[in-house]
């Protein structure tokens, strides 16, 4: 015999159950990449620009000399980092680990945190050419120890940067 108590059992109590679940995980991934947004996402090693950038004054093109010469910034190889931790600090296990990639000829991969779309092309060697400051799409980022999106890098950010300074505004400089 049927229990007409039991809740399970109705098919409407099943659907709002789904829905309820959905919404939670949904809840949960805007959750994750609001919390991520904020705090910086985890990388395999950690690093902070604060110590390298603001307290040993390394400058950006150092480590990202792409910013120079070609559209994209880059993310330093390990042989970059090893020109200065070959000798300094080689005993802290997270520049162990540096060494580990370096003499296993592993590359580090780290994750992006900045990123515009494939669709998009974006030149830095333009802007820092202009000496547009990192800080204006990357935050202050000599003060992060981990870093975090400053600004949704999207058209609407871009277009306002390009008004604001009165540069020009070519959708083909963009996309291609």
């Amino acid at each position: 015999m049927k229990n007409v108590f039991d809740i399970s059992q109705r098919p409407i109590t099943r659907l709002v159950m789904v829905v309820m679940l959905a919404l939670l995980a949904i809840g949960t991934w805007m959750f994750y990449n609001f919390y991520e947004s904020k705090i910086g996402k985890e990388q395999p090693i950690p690093f902070s620009h604060r110590v390298h950038v603001q307290n040993k004054d390394i400058s950006c093109v150092i480590c990202h000399e792409g910013t120079l010469q070609t559209s994209r910034a880059g993310v330093p190889p390990v042989e970059t980092c090893m020109l200065c931790h070959e000798k300094i600090i080689v005993h802290h296990p997270e520049i162990q680990k540096l060494h580990e990639h370096y003499n296993n000829n592993e590359p580090i991969y780290w994750e992006k945190v900045n990123e515009v779309p494939d669709f998009v092309f974006f030149n830095h060697s333009l802007h820092t050419f202009r000496k547009i400051d990192c800080s204006e799409c990357h935050g202050n980022i000599q003060a992060m120890d981990r870093v975090t999106r400053a600004h949704e890098l999207n058209m609407g950010f871009c277009i306002e940067c390009h008004r604001e300074e009165k540069a020009s505004i070519d959708c083909f400089t963009c996309h291609r």
